[in-house]
């Protein structure tokens, strides 16, 4: 699956070039709980469908109840939706509004709304978008007019008396090394998390037999996949093959860029094992391997290859949306508090009795 904002953006620009009204929905705040996080967009054609979020889908039936033609009484009754200058409105003020929209308990949220924003650019933003450009939207309040700019870095949606600035980047991507089967699986979840996946995998007997279509694959060296790759702060890298010869060489060209996440999988064990082998083979410095994540995954118990790709997914979520894990999804304590709830001492670990 593609990026949801571009998704947004131009399934808006197709409905405005083609003459069809339509609003562009942004959640500017929220109090409380929310269901969709500040800076989440939909938007709304005249006919009542829908492309985007901005809650769990009652706000949503509700902006095609106000704003569109899906309950006119009649066929030539003209479009709801208002002309002229954005305009703000709050669900959820009030209990009862909670409750009818179906917000978390105490949340509320406020939407800026667009009426009919311009399709050159929407085009324009889209263009810029889908070429890998990170982009500032600025809509003044007054009268709705945007500019575009390029924007240096990724930021929070801003909003004041006078404009509403929000920053749109291009896709989230994951470069995964390694073809098994737990790429298979982890592919398949960023794919629907909104990454654009690469695999790269030179042994012909794992690519070949790649199975998980939207997926881009090569079997180019993996050292050189990640240079081509170029990783920026809306990229992963995750090594799984196991081999030293693949993964190695692949984590040490990832650790020198902007990724947000770099890792690799393998037991404690092995992962001690890789970062002596950095340190006396390729110079890396304690520091510079503060970034390399391993074991990777947050502890669930995890034993299947499908249970071992959730684990990892919500590592690189959490680690993308900024939430620092909590001490007790450690892996080491993880195991030992599990350990003890099941009354099974010989299974600690972290250099205590391992007998079982």
């Amino acid at each position: 699956m593609e990026n949801l904002d571009v998704m947004v953006l131009r399934t808006l620009r197709d409905w405005r070039q083609a003459g069809r009204r339509a609003l562009l929905a942004t959640v500017v705040r929220t109090w409380g709980s929310s269901p969709r996080p500040v800076g989440s967009i939909m938007a709304l054609c005249e006919d009542g469908t829908v492309v985007g979020s901005v809650s769990g889908g009652c706000i949503e039936d509700d902006l095609i109840y106000q704003h569109t033609r899906a309950y006119a009484t009649a066929a030539a009754e003209p479009s709801r939706m208002p002309s002229g200058a954005p305009s703000f409105v709050k669900y959820g003020v009030t209990a009862d509004e909670a409750h009818r929209f179906g917000l978390p308990c105490g949340g509320t949220l406020e939407l800026l709304l667009e009426y009919d924003p311009d399709p050159s650019q929407l085009q324009q933003l889209v263009v810029a978008l889908e070429a890998g450009q990170l982009m500032q939207r600025r809509v003044r309040l007054t009268d709705g007019v945007v500019s575009l700019q390029l924007a240096d870095t990724p930021a929070e949606l801003l909003i004041n008396e006078t404009e509403l600035v929000n920053t749109f980047g291009p896709e989230y991507r994951m470069l995964l090394i390694g073809a098994g089967q737990l790429t298979e699986y982890l592919a398949t979840m960023a794919l629907f998390s909104g990454f654009a996946v690469t695999v790269c995998d030179p042994r012909e007997e794992y690519s070949g037999a790649w199975r998980v279509p939207g997926v881009a694959i090569t079997r180019e060296m993996p050292d050189d996949v990640v240079t081509s790759f170029r990783p920026d702060r809306r990229s992963c890298v995750i090594a799984l093959t196991h081999d030293p010869k693949l993964d190695d060489l692949a984590l040490l060209e990832a650790l020198g860029t902007e990724a947000f996440y770099v890792g690799a999988i393998g037991s404690r064990r092995n992962n001690e094992a890789r970062h002596q082998r950095m340190v006396e083979h390729f110079g890396m410095q304690p520091e510079q391997l503060a970034r390399l994540r391993g074991p990777i995954g947050i502890y669930i118990g995890s034993k299947t290859p499908a249970e071992i790709a959730v684990s990892v997914m919500a590592e690189v979520l959490a680690v993308k949306n900024g939430v620092t894990l909590p001490r007790d999804m450690d892996v080491a304590q993880a195991k030992n508090e599990r350990a003890v709830v099941h009354n099974d001492p010989g299974v600690l670990v972290c250099g205590i009795q391992r007998s079982a």
